[in-house]
């Protein structure tokens, strides 16, 4: 636990020493001003949408972020040497995209929409999927070493992440919807503003902790075959 307090506190200083934080007080900035001129009508049905797909920023690009910045600063590679687990790392970052991204959601929603929101579904959503973006970008920009590599998958990525929001808004539906990772906490983001029946918000927890395992399991095989299988061969 004290490696895991430690590379927490360095995650949040590393974001912080290059302007993460900065611009994820801009984006906010940005977006309330936008949204505050806009009719209200349809917020409860769009609330959710729009903070899933504002989640990407802080969450996926960061994290891809971060990684090209520690593998350009060869910090990274000096990670795999120490007596840090792979667990932990991808912890610590899950971690800290994932406390600025609830932040940073909340307070917009707090200032556009009110305070008349029920905040546990809509926190339990904004966190899984924040963290479930966070391990994707992960597994995404792991192989890559520049950003010039790494800008077209990640586009295929974040497509990737949108089938969903077909259902939603009732442009598509199919019960096979519910397979997709995106699905739970959607619902669970929805249930901040609309009413969640019990058994969406059971779903919703269950299989979004279901999906962030799976994608946990596969953003350490990503680690152990791009970032420690490299270093060795190096």
């Amino acid at each position: 636990m004290k490696r895991l307090a430690a590379t927490i506190v360095s995650d949040t200083r590393l974001q912080s020493r290059n302007g993460f934080y900065y611009a994820a007080a801009l984006v906010a900035l940005f977006w309330i001003g936008v949204l505050t001129h806009l009719p209200v009508d349809n917020f409860r049905l769009l609330m959710p949408v729009f903070v899933l797909s504002n989640l990407m920023v802080n969450t996926f690009y960061f994290m891809g972020g971060l990684v090209l910045l520690e593998k350009t600063e060869g910090t990274l590679m000096a990670q795999v040497v120490t007596p840090l687990r792979t667990w932990e790392y991808l912890l610590s970052k899950v971690t800290t995209l994932t406390l600025l991204s609830l932040l940073e959601n909340l307070l917009i929603v707090g200032v556009v929409y009110g305070l008349d929101f029920d905040p546990v579904p809509l926190v339990l959503g904004i966190m899984l999927a924040a963290a479930l973006f966070v391990l994707t970008g992960f597994v995404a920009v792991s192989r890559y070493d520049s950003i010039n590599e790494y800008l077209f998958p990640s586009i295929l990525y974040t497509l990737a992440f949108m089938p969903p929001f077909l259902d939603y808004f009732g442009w598509v539906q199919s019960p096979l919807f519910y397979l997709h990772p995106m699905q739970a906490p959607l619902l669970l983001a929805r249930g901040g503003f609309l009413p969640l029946p019990a058994w969406q918000g059971a779903y919703g927890v269950l299989y979004g902790l279901f999906w962030l395992w799976l994608i946990f399991l596969w953003s350490r095989r990503a680690f152990a075959r791009f970032i420690i299988a490299t270093e060795r061969a190096a």
